[in-house]
């Protein structure tokens, strides 16, 4: 595994980053809580020792799920939780902050951020500097170690910067999704802010295994992925008919190549979610994938396809 500076705030974090969103269940389909308590041991024996959920994965539930599988680790392990925009009144923050502590089963978390912008999802719009403050006052008194921020646009980030230290950003970013390469992941390597890429797997579909004919289960919000849809599936297939013999020429899987094109870009850790053991130690196998200049050119010519019909809308979802 490899292992990386949070920001510049001296904490470590392992390079890939285990996502639990899945745990959560809600928003997903045939989730087993035993089978993720035993990824998220699997992931801590292969190395990786990041995990990121939030609040509003099954309201608490993948926090419930993440806190005691990792308990007797707790001193070794990164924990990020995410407050939702229903939250970010100073107030209400604080209390979503002991929340997620108790959830967690700790007394601090390593990295607390912001998981949508104030006024998303029809949300109450909260001001920057009051969330902001209410987080610096969370660090100052060790409930967290540092503040972090998700889905926000370089406009957004540059205003949450001027309030106070953001360690890290989460957009959604991958092989087949790259709108965060337009201004926001320059912006961050400008100014040593970590980019941790959630779907780094597009949501599945860079491993192939949904064909153009696969229905999902109901409850299941992937039916909503924008990649998955009429318009844009023709130009993900063609570029999946490129990827999946390049994984196979390399003798791979699919998932490691993604994982392993993401770790290749400067500044860029993959937050990548597991429903098993298996797809867990096979994501931290990523780590060990090095590409050649020859691979990486022939992965943005397939990028190139992929991302062709996509406009400039980061959000994935319809």
């Amino acid at each position: 595994m490899q292992y990386r500076e949070l920001g510049s705030t001296g904490i470590t974090i392992s390079a890939i980053v285990m996502g639990t969103w899945q745990a959560g269940k809600a928003m997903w389909a045939g989730i087993d809580d035993r089978e993720t308590s035993t990824a998220v041991r699997a992931a801590f024996d292969e190395g990786i020792t990041t995990f990121d959920t939030a609040e509003e994965y099954g309201r608490g539930h993948s926090e419930r799920i993440l806190g005691p599988a990792l308990k007797d680790v707790r001193d070794r392990v990164v924990l990020a939780s995410k407050v939702f925009p229903t939250n970010l009144e100073p107030a209400a923050l604080v209390e979503a902050c002991h929340r997620s502590l108790q959830n967690l089963s700790t007394d601090y978390m390593d990295l607390y951020q912001i998981h949508w912008p104030a006024g998303s999802w029809k949300t109450k719009t909260v001001p920057i500097e009051d969330s902001m403050e209410a987080l610096m006052r969370l660090r100052e008194q060790g409930k967290i170690r540092a503040i972090g921020v998700s889905n926000f646009s370089t406009e957004k980030l540059e205003k949450a910067l001027k309030c106070g230290p953001v360690a890290s950003v989460q957009p959604p970013y991958s092989l087949f999704w790259r709108q965060a390469d337009r201004d926001l992941i320059p912006f961050c390597r400008e100014r040593g802010i970590t980019v941790l890429a959630y779907s780094p797997l597009a949501q599945g579909i860079i491993t192939g295994r949904f064909g153009s004919e696969h229905r999902f289960a109901k409850g299941d919000h992937r039916v909503r992925n924008r990649l998955f849809s009429p318009e844009n599936r023709e130009n993900v297939e063609r570029a999946l008919s490129l990827f999946l013999p390049m994984a196979e020429e390399l003798k791979v899987s699919p998932a490691k190549l993604a994982l392993a094109w993401v770790l290749h870009q400067k500044g860029v850790c993959p937050v990548v979610g597991a429903r098993n053991e298996a797809q867990i130690r096979d994501n931290a196998g990523a780590a060990d994938l090095v590409l050649s200049d020859r691979n990486l050119e022939e992965l943005e010519r397939i990028s190139a396809i992929a991302t062709g019909g996509l406009d400039d809308d980061p959000v994935q979802w319809r």
